[in-house]
């Protein structure tokens, strides 16, 4: 099965910037969509960006302009790089990736946003 580990959580105070990173054992990683999720307290879990094996990426309305996916294809690692970052930016960050009808996640990173 794809594993994916995440790292580049942390703490920040607001206008500062995070990196994430996943890594992804999976295999023919660069034919894969992957994605960031976020679940802010009190809230469902929604997308935050998605980036096709094409490169062609979409952002949740609220981190356009902010953030940017990215993904190095020989290191089977997709990028989350966040700036700008608000205290309602707090969470837990999850990496997604889809293989054909099956979806795998990370366990997760926090990201802790300080006003």
């Amino acid at each position: 099965q794809v594993q994916l580990v995440e790292s580049g959580g942390g703490l920040v105070q607001a206008g500062g910037s995070l990196r994430l990173s996943c890594v992804s054992s999976g295999s023919s990683f660069a034919t894969k969509t992957m994605a960031w999720y976020r679940q802010i307290p009190g809230k469902q879990r929604e997308l935050v960006a998605r980036i096709t094996s094409g490169s062609n990426t979409d952002y949740a309305d609220s981190v356009k302009g902010r953030f940017t996916i990215s993904r190095d294809n020989a290191k089977n690692t997709v990028y989350l790089q966040m700036n700008s970052l608000a205290p309602e930016d707090t969470g837990v960050y999850y990496c997604y990736q889809r293989v054909n009808v099956r979806v795998f996640w990370g366990q997760g990173t926090a990201v802790t946003v300080s006003s």
